[in-house]
């Protein structure tokens, strides 16, 4: 019987017999712990506000303001990725402003640095590319070089949680 690997799907086939391999030894979270020992300091919105402003001044400048970045609760990884990101549109006398929110799932409180840095970089890149695209991925690629071995290994812990339920990072 094969394991199901939902968050894997879009990887080579290769690659998800090599999780499912480290997976099955029980040795996944092992893995990604001595890849990434530490939790990321960001505890608060207003501290995921700050972090995510820092990154967008330093790449998009001339992109959009984000009004507000939280982490919330309510969202379910599955079925909406890893985070959100919103933007509203609303006329203001004769102009319109749009207002620029992301969201990422609560559950990333408690993750390495990489795999924050990872979600706020791919909601960012929004703010310039709407679609999945060459462009969009170029852009994170440019704010996190190291954007798709993040993004893989996010996958992985997820893979994890789902099969072995203990988060990693939670009790640090």
């Amino acid at each position: 019987m094969t394991t199901d690997l939902p968050y894997l799907r879009s990887y080579a086939p290769s690659l998800q017999d090599q999780a499912r391999h480290v997976l099955g030894l029980g040795q996944l979270g092992a893995v990604l712990l001595r890849k990434y020992p530490q939790p990321h300091a960001v505890r608060s919105d207003k501290a995921l506000y700050d972090y995510a402003t820092e990154l967008k001044s330093r790449y998009l400048r001339n992109a959009g303001t984000v009004n507000k970045v939280v982490f919330d609760s309510k969202i379910h990884v599955v079925r909406h990725a890893l985070g959100l990101h919103t933007s509203v549109s609303r006329v203001q006398g004769n102009r319109l402003a749009a207002k620029h929110e992301i969201r990422i799932a609560a559950m990333f409180k408690q993750v390495p640095d990489e795999f924050l840095r990872m979600i706020v970089v791919h909601e960012l890149a929004h703010l310039r590319e709407k679609d999945h695209d060459k462009a969009f991925y170029q852009l994170c690629e440019h704010m996190e070089p190291q954007y798709h071995q993040y993004e893989l290994d996010v996958r992985l812990y997820l893979t994890h949680l789902e099969h072995a339920g203990e988060r990693l990072w939670a009790a640090q």
